[in-house]
């Protein structure tokens, strides 16, 4: 314990833990932004309307293919090594992939090579970040007192609208010049950005210790041999219903973020920098939300913040379709600020220290890479090909985009009522399919026996 007290605060973690995250997402969001402004005319422009559409948003969800690879790679050598060297390691493979896009030639000077590099490198932007999550996530948490845990853990969340902020307010200020510059040159220094980034969140994270709780389980030589076996063979239920309440995170993010910004700007004829700027502006309240939804749920739990949220989300399904659809300023400007801001924070802040106090830390890195980049493929990457495959069905309403928005609310609500409540629990002990256990060693014991481990007195 006096090692730990002797180590960085939980606030400079958590700061730190935010930084480069933020950086991180910068990254992969700015591909969302181009995918829906740019890369449609310079990098498939040899096909035509919709198809163009398609291919780009297509291209978009290969990186969250990847993800998965980058979560199980880097979450099982984060639980085998630590979570600080693989974080570095996520960093410089993310700034890589998206300073390099920033360089890419486009269809029109390499043919087909073009939209084939440009596949490659979203790849290594999915890999980056998919690795990123639970490492960033457990410095905040693994460091956080007790009792602060949500609030501090929600500091690794705020990454994600920081990120939309960032790479939004770039395109904002790229978008000012004219349309040809921006497709020449304007929209690449958004990507080669990343490069100046890539160099200040490194040398903030350079400066973090190991966390406490895994410096404990190499301390008594508990490391898991296979991190993720040990997660599929202890908890596999709890990994379902866990990617469950992820579902309402991711959709509602990538909707707002990328297909409505397409369809705002594209379909209904919506002033480009009047939806970057509604996205900014939700981005910030959604910062805002998300460290307050985290030290709310450390008053009255992490379930009832979440399901106020989804049930939010839910609520105002049909009100942003009519609100985007009717083109007007305020109502456009109002839906994106709600989706993002209102729904997102809320929904997002108390999940990081839920996650994590569902499961072992033992293999806790696996578990929340796997339960947040399995579930991402279809809560996060397939949301804009099948809500634009939606709006196609609908004759280019967002009717049936909203009704999809309804299920997956109403699916992660059922999910997370079937999930226990984690305030408060022990990070030290063995939780086993979400019940405490006496402790690591009565619940390793009883997984070798066969038998499920004793609850606690």
């Amino acid at each position: 314990m006096a090692a730990a007290a002797a180590g960085p605060s939980p606030r400079r973690v958590a700061v730190a833990a935010a930084v480069g995250a933020t950086i991180e997402w910068y990254d992969f969001f700015l591909y969302g932004t181009a995918a829906g402004l740019v890369f449609d005319k310079l990098y498939f422009n040899g096909l035509s309307g919709s198809a163009a559409t398609f291919a780009a948003f297509g291209t978009f969800a290969v990186g969250f293919l990847a993800r998965p690879v980058g979560g199980l790679v880097f979450g099982h050598f984060g639980d085998r090594v630590g979570r600080k060297a693989m974080l570095i390691w996520t960093l410089v493979i993310m700034g890589a992939g998206t300073a390099l896009i920033g360089l890419l030639p486009s269809y029109d000077s390499i043919g087909v090579a073009a939209p084939i590099l440009l596949v490659v490198l979203r790849v290594l932007q999915g890999i980056g970040v998919g690795g990123e999550y639970g490492g960033a996530v457990l410095l905040a948490v693994e460091f956080a007192p007790p009792e602060r845990r949500g609030f501090f853990g929600s500091f690794a969340h705020i990454g994600v609208p920081g990120g939309l902020f960032l790479a939004s307010g770039a395109f904002a200020i790229a978008s000012r010049l004219p349309d040809e510059e921006f497709l020449a040159w304007g929209w690449r220094a958004c990507f080669l950005l990343s490069i100046v980034l890539l160099a200040i969140g490194a040398w903030i994270r350079l400066s973090v210790m190991e966390t406490p709780a895994f410096r404990e389980v190499q301390q008594r030589k508990e490391v898991s041999a296979v991190p993720v076996r040990e997660l599929f063979q202890r908890q596999p239920r709890t990994l379902l219903l866990g990617m469950g309440t992820r579902f309402v995170e991711g959709f509602t993010f990538n909707l707002y973020s990328v297909f409505l910004l397409a369809y705002a700007v594209n379909t209904v004829g919506v002033a480009k920098s009047l939806v970057l700027n509604a996205i900014m502006a939700g981005a910030v309240l959604g910062v805002v939300l998300t460290l307050v939804a985290g030290a709310l749920s450390d008053r009255f739990g992490r379930r009832p913040v979440y399901r106020a949220g989804a049930l939010t989300g839910l609520a105002i399904a049909f009100p942003v379709a009519a609100a985007v659809q009717s083109g007007g300023g305020v109502a456009v400007s109002a839906a994106f600020v709600g989706g993002l801001g209102l729904v997102y924070g809320t929904v997002y802040g108390p999940l990081a220290a839920f996650w994590s106090e569902l499961f072992d830390t033992r293999y806790r890195y696996s578990a929340l890479s796997a339960l947040y980049q399995l579930s991402g493929i279809v809560a996060s990457g397939l949301t804009p090909l099948v809500a634009a495959w939606l709006v196609e069905l609908g004759d280019d309403s967002l009717w049936l985009v909203a009704s999809y928005n309804v299920a997956v609310a109403v699916l992660s609500l059922v999910c997370m009522a079937l999930l226990p409540e984690t305030r408060g629990r022990d990070l030290t002990e063995s939780p086993a399919e979400g019940r405490p256990a006496a402790g690591r060693h009565a619940a390793a014991a009883a997984a070798t026996a066969g038998s499920p481990a004793p609850q606690r007195g």
